[in-house]
């Protein structure tokens, strides 16, 4: 190969993989969000049906 090829190489493979890697970053980010989000509906929805159990007074914002 020549050397003008390599050097091209080198320059373009950062300029196509930054963009790439900070898309992959922000899906992987959003993932992560939506999965501690789920948890903590989980966690919630555990504790109001234990205090239910208890017979304590569980106020909810749902209006029926």
């Amino acid at each position: 190969m020549q050397w003008q090829f390599i050097v091209a190489l080198v320059v373009a493979v950062p300029i196509i993989l930054l963009p790439v890697a900070y898309l992959w970053y922000l899906n992987v980010g959003g993932i992560y969000k939506a999965i501690r989000g789920r948890l903590a509906k989980r966690a919630a929805q555990k504790q109001r049906v234990a205090k239910v159990g208890t017979g304590e007074t569980v106020i909810t914002g749902a209006v029926s």
